[in-house]
């Protein structure tokens, strides 16, 4: 599911009330513990898909707090933020609530979070880099990760055998060989990578093969960094990909990339690892074939390396109005330590440690997805990040780029500029 930042927040008069009665001095997770009753408000995902989870974690907080009421709410994510914005304003917050991990940071910037003591939760240390930069705001953490999602490349094994290729890509050369054949044999009427212009996900993982950034911190202030030469030589890598490749339509978004996919005019895409499977669903597949044709594989980087993936996900996190924040801790460890990131494991998610990743990597059927989130990044946790998306400065740059209006370094440039304007704004 893709989960983008909800930058116009809407809590800026609730946020006053917020920072009135939060107290940043210490851990948040230090105090109620002796609570009789917790909130938990989580999406449908858990109550559809790992309803099991849920009541393990409220058993294991029962058996160390007898007579604890344990309540639970599921919300869908285009409704959640605005009922938590809502409830937020009241003395009815609820005690954890889960975030889309890209949603985190407005939360933390306007000090609706309570401050987290890490090592009260298992594995903290070992955490994805990606989920722990998104719980992590001036040097404090906000919320604990729950489980991961990655992104992988994945291919037409037919369309690529029809030209030569029989196994998938391990380097960059040989994925843009094997693309070369394809493109060549099926003609400009069909995209051997279908690859989204405005995939700002996609082009910032060629800027961070290269060595670049979005933006960098220095001193406590952020400096957007899409005009380095590091950046713009990821920046040019992925305007090769669209220009040689990419022979769709050069201003969409990656939205409907799975049913793009699904229609058959193409050979492969880089996405989330649910769209291949996605796209093979019948409802989905024009062309009858996708459902034994299509494969994962790890994406290479120019670089030599694999390629660093954005990694989407679900974080927990403590609002700083919760009388039981002490309860409420303990609740995510039980719903997100061992045992619960093995159920999370079983149920095709990713871990969100370092330690449990390791363990996928050893079976076939998630090596893909685990080895490809090793090598991740995340959005600057800057206060004004937000803003960015909100303007959707990286979408329109990289608009600019693939339709030719401007060149790579002008449209670096000018999205630099638009960066520094908003970037350090809480």
């Amino acid at each position: 599911m893709k989960r983008k930042l909800i930058a116009a927040i809407g809590i800026a008069g609730m946020m006053v009330s917020i920072a009135a009665c939060g107290d940043d001095s210490g851990s948040g997770d230090s105090k109620g513990t002796d609570a009789k009753e917790l909130t938990v408000w989580l999406t449908v995902d858990a109550q559809n898909n790992w309803p099991e989870l849920v009541k393990a974690a409220d058993a294991a907080v029962q058996k160390k707090h007898p007579g604890v009421k344990i309540n639970h709410e599921y919300y869908g994510w285009p409704d959640k933020n605005a009922k938590l914005d809502a409830v937020l304003a009241t003395d009815k917050a609820p005690d954890v609530v889960e975030m889309g991990n890209t949603e985190m940071l407005g939360y933390m910037v306007k000090g609706a979070f309570a401050p987290l003591d890490t090592a009260k939760f298992d594995n903290s240390s070992a955490w994805l880099d990606g989920l722990k930069a998104s719980v992590t705001y001036d040097g404090k953490t906000y919320g604990v990760p729950y489980y991961a999602g990655g992104r992988v490349g994945n291919w037409r094994k037919d369309v690529f055998a029809a030209a030569g290729v029989k196994s998938p890509p391990k380097t960059y050369a040989e994925l843009t060989a094997a693309l070369d054949k394809v493109q060549k044999k099926e003609g400009d009427k069909f995209s051997a990578w279908y690859q989204p212009t405005r995939d700002w996900y996609a082009a910032m993982s060629f800027v961070y093969d290269a060595g670049g950034s979005i933006a960098k911190e220095d001193g406590g202030q952020w400096k957007a960094d899409l005009s380095s030469p590091e950046s713009i030589k990821g920046l040019n890598e992925f305007k090769t990909v669209v220009d040689t490749y990419m022979h769709g339509d050069k201003t969409k978004d990656e939205s409907d990339r799975y049913i793009v996919y699904g229609q058959g005019k193409s050979g492969m895409i880089f996405g989330a690892a649910w769209e291949g499977a996605t796209s093979a669903d019948p409802k989905n597949d024009k062309t009858g074939k996708l459902k034994d044709n299509l494969e994962n594989f790890v994406m290479p980087g120019p670089s030599g390396k694999n390629l660093p993936v954005f990694l989407g996900g679900s974080d927990l996190a403590v609002p700083v109005k919760s009388h039981a924040q002490g309860l409420a801790a303990e609740w995510i460890n039980a719903f997100t330590g061992p045992a619960g990131q093995k159920g999370l494991m079983a149920k095709g998610n990713l871990p969100n440690n370092k330690t449990d990743l390791a363990t996928l990597k050893n079976d076939p059927a998630t090596a893909v997805p685990a080895t490809a989130a090793e090598s991740n990044w995340f959005v600057p946790m800057a206060p004004g990040w937000g803003q960015v998306e909100k303007a959707q400065v990286l979408q329109t740059m990289l608009q600019s780029i693939g339709t030719g209006k401007k060149s790579v370094e002008a449209a670096a440039k000018d999205a630099d500029a638009a960066i520094d304007k908003v970037i350090n704004n809480k």
